[in-house]
Formats: structure tokens, sequence, C-alpha cells
């Protein structure tokens, strides 16, 4: 079982400057585009973006979900024993962790894939003084098979590990370019928010993220920054602080 010590949390970034060091959330359903598997068009966009955000002095850790390949919450419903499947669902991570890895080497950055589970054949053991000694170097860390422990999701991976390296946004990637008041496919009035506290989330239940990161998140007073990872250019504009997507803060 892997330990996690949280750090100091990071002071919250401002939509008016770069951040310095940011943990990126990948889902794994934009790995396929909505499709069983990888999608090599859409991974080799996606990094991209990454690389661009590298190139201006950024340093990106990133979690990548599973989900193109396997849930083990779906497997469970359909009589599957839940940690085996989430166990299933962890080396889905890794396929995806490498095939971002791939990419982002052919375009132009330098990426290393941490996992929570032993796989070093395939893949480094996630280590905290060599992940960031990867950052400080310009290196993407990727990190894989989620925190190690079925029952936890890759949101909770994300808020763990983003306190962990000391990052100072949580960047949820996402298909919807930001929350919204309601639903904008359902309602054309639907106005997209650039702020919103973590209190008035909790009130509104908007899902951002599942509770155990949502939570975590809070108490850390690391914001969470939605937006949508198909927009072309849109990672580079986050990071760089200007208006793009919902900063969620304390």
């Amino acid at each position: 079982m892997t330990t996690h010590a949280l750090t100091e949390a990071a002071p919250t970034p401002h939509d008016d400057g770069p951040a310095r060091r940011v943990l990126l959330k990948l889902s794994g359903e934009v790995f396929g585009g909505g499709s069983v598997g990888v999608d090599p068009d859409i991974v080799r966009g996606i990094a991209r973006q990454i690389a661009a955000a590298v190139r201006e002095g950024i340093e990106v850790a990133i979690v990548v979900g599973g989900g193109n390949f396997f849930r083990g919450a779906e497997l469970q419903q359909k009589g599957m024993d839940r940690a085996r499947a989430d166990y299933i669902g962890m080396l889905g991570t890794v396929m995806n962790s490498l095939a971002l890895s791939d990419s982002l080497d052919k375009a132009g950055g330098t990426a290393r894939v941490m996992s929570a589970i032993s796989i070093e054949q395939v893949v480094e053991p996630y280590v905290r003084p060599k992940a960031l000694q990867y950052l400080e170097e310009g290196k993407v860390v990727i990190f894989a098979a989620g925190t190690g422990n079925p029952f936890f999701t890759t949101d909770t991976a994300a808020a763990l590990l983003g306190a962990e390296i000391g990052a100072e946004v949580v960047l949820k990637a996402t298909k919807v370019d930001g929350v919204y008041t309601a639903d904008p496919k359902k309602d054309p009035l639907a106005t997209r928010y650039k702020t919103l506290s973590f209190d008035d989330a909790m009130r509104q239940n908007l899902g951002i993220m599942d509770a155990t990161a949502f939570a975590l998140c809070r108490d850390q007073k690391l914001p969470i920054k939605v937006f949508s990872i198909l927009k072309n250019g849109a990672l580079k504009r986050v990071v760089m602080g200007e208006d793009e997507g919902t900063l969620v803060h304390a």
C-alpha cells in the first residue's frame, strides 16, 4: 500500500498569471474519444498541448484514468469482485499512460511514467523525490494506476498527488469547457462560471469531482480548474492564467 504524505498547500493561483506546477487529470474517456481503446489522433493532440505548456516553463504532472477500457464500479454491478475489477481498471490507466508518454516524446517533450503498482519491466515505481526531480528537470511525470488501492478513483489520486507534489492547481480536463449554471446542451441560457467557491459547488451539488477528491482539495486549499482538453490550445491558456474554464477555489 502506497503511503502519501501531504505537503503544505500551495497558494491559490490567479487568472492573471501563469502557474508554476500543475497536476493535470485526464479521463480515460478522452483517450478513447467515446469508444473502447485509444484514439491515436486524440492522444497526439493532447500531447502537443502538454508539450506547448512545458515549453512555457510549466511543470506538468498527469494522472490518467482508465474508463476507456474498464470501470471497476460498473464491472462490480455485473457481478465481478470490486477489488479485482479496480485492479483491472488500474492496468487500463497504465496502457493510457504509455500511449500518452509515446506521443509526448514524439511531440518534443520528455515523459516519465510512474506507477502506484509494481510493473517495473514496463514503468517506474512511484517515488516522490524522483517525481519531484523529474518535474524540476522539465520532464512530464505521468502517474499511472491511481493510488494503487481499490475503491479509490483516479480523481482521488489526482487530488492526493497534486497535494503531495506541491501543485498549485488540479486541472480537471473534460469534454466540457467549464462548469455551467445548467446543462448547456439543454438550456440555451446556461452560462459558464468563471470562478466558483468549494462551498457553492457543494451546495449546488455540481459533481465536479468525486466526494473524496473534492473534500481533499477543499481541505488542502488546492484549487480545481475545469476546462475542455478538446479545445485547441486550451491547456496553454489555462496554465498561463487566461480566461478559460472554471476555477473552483477556497
